[in-house]
């Protein structure tokens, strides 16, 4: 009898593993001390559907190749690499792989700042030319009357209110932008001017010098405010951003491979660089050599904004934390209510264009506010945000998960990968 009990037990672990071995032919398995998928609620037959799917972009030759991490209840569920990370000298894509994160940087900058707020530095509506005076008397570009001829500078008006701490967290400030609205031209020529071997700085003193696209706190854009957010923990620290940033965040939570500048002795496991020819096929725009914008020196720019590389274990470590409530395997960042307030909407019914309706945002991260408007199965609540390369991550704090996707491909929105790796993700959620 006792035997009879134990023959359905046997065919459920011999199929799991048959699901493992499946799984690792088509990627690369699982790091250690990764949890089996059954352990953390998903079924492993359903989960494998994420590398043909990941692998169908490889073959398509519309990825160079990526690494997908999804975790439960802090425990890693899958983790495979898949293609390459150099077409050209046929390296193959591992799960250590380091990449251009981009404006995967935001909410780690965010955090930054949060962790000042936390000491008592400032309060969220304080106005920034506290701390910038560079930000003081702000004016507003005004639109062409209908039928008016424009010549010269803009005209403006006093901005109604001055630009707060909360206005640079949410994206809410008005600045000037390279995506949208009447100053975009000006935005470009300064940005041209102040490249990456000036300080940080130099580029947020320059960008105040221009009128803001609308008055503070009037509406959403994204734009460069993180940049200003990294300029703030300079000026309120006394460090420099990517001193403040090691020892405060990335030492503490043993985030190692995280860097505004690569070390010339990680070049080996460097990703390259690609944008989509005429038919949607990669080709090469930066090798991982270093001769990289993100290798070689003057090491002096650090954008809160847009300019970390990492991988997808650094990442995640980040973000369990935050999943956490601020702290990880006895490391506390930051405080659970700041946590819950960063990753609260404060912007009301604004539309975030970039993710679309049933998003808010809160500090540093967008959330979801209506899961039928977003079209996606992550909770209410959950908060997330993507990269210029094509690398996305969302964290889910009702179903405790954690899913990441890095590649390099830019621009990338032919492409619904970053859709698809989540969609695949909740599918296979059977608990």
């Amino acid at each position: 009898m006792l035997i009879m009990r134990r023959i359905p037990l046997l065919f459920t672990l011999l199929a799991a593993a048959c699901f493992a071995a499946a799984g690792a032919e088509r990627g690369k398995a699982s790091p250690a001390g990764a949890r089996a998928p059954e352990a953390s609620g998903f079924s492993a037959q359903r989960l494998s559907r994420l590398d043909a799917m990941l692998q169908g972009y490889v073959d398509r030759r519309e990825i160079p190749g990526a690494v997908a991490l999804v975790a439960r209840n802090g425990k890693i569920a899958y983790h495979k690499s898949f293609g390459l990370r150099d077409v050209e000298a046929s390296a193959p894509m591992r799960n250590d792989v380091i990449f251009r994160i981009a404006s995967m940087t935001k909410p780690i900058a965010s955090a930054a700042l949060m962790m000042l707020w936390e000491e008592g530095a400032f309060q969220l509506r304080d106005p920034i030319a506290e701390r910038l005076p560079e930000f003081a008397d702000m004016r507003v570009a005004l639109p062409p009357a209908s039928g008016e001829y424009v010549r010269g500078p803009l005209k403006t008006v006093e901005a109604a209110g001055p630009i707060t701490f909360q206005h640079i967290l949410t994206h809410t400030a008005g600045l000037p932008n390279p995506y949208r609205g009447l100053t975009k031209a000006l935005y470009d020529e300064t940005r041209a001017k102040v490249r990456r071997g000036r300080p940080i700085g130099d580029y947020v003193r320059e960008l105040a010098k221009l009128p803001l696209n609308f008055h503070p706190g009037e509406r959403w854009e994204y734009g460069p405010a993180t940049d200003v957010a990294g300029r703030l923990v300079e000026v309120i620290s006394g460090q420099t951003f990517d001193e403040f940033l090691r020892q405060r965040i990335f030492e503490p939570l043993r985030m190692t491979d995280t860097h505004f500048y690569l070390p010339r002795e990680k070049l080996p496991r460097f990703a390259a660089n690609y944008q989509p020819d005429a038919k949607g096929k990669i080709e090469l725009v930066e090798a991982p050599d270093e001769n990289s914008r993100y290798v070689r020196e003057p090491h002096a720019y650090f954008s809160g904004g847009g300019g970390l590389v990492s991988t997808t274990r650094d990442y995640f470590r980040f973000q369990q934390a935050m999943l956490n409530g601020g702290e990880l395997e006895g490391a506390r960042i930051l405080g659970r209510k700041t946590v819950e307030l960063m990753t609260t909407n404060h912007i009301g019914d604004n539309l975030i264009w970039l993710r679309g309706p049933g998003y808010g945002f809160g500090l540093g991260y967008s959330v979801v506010t209506d899961m039928g408007q977003s079209a996606m199965p992550a909770s209410l609540g959950s908060f997330s945000w993507g990269g210029a390369f094509c690398t996305v991550f969302w964290v889910d704090p009702v179903e405790e998960i954690v899913g990441i996707l890095m590649t390099q491909v830019r621009p990338y929105t032919h492409l619904n990968i970053r859709q698809d790796l989540q969609t695949l993700t909740y599918q296979a959620l059977v608990d």
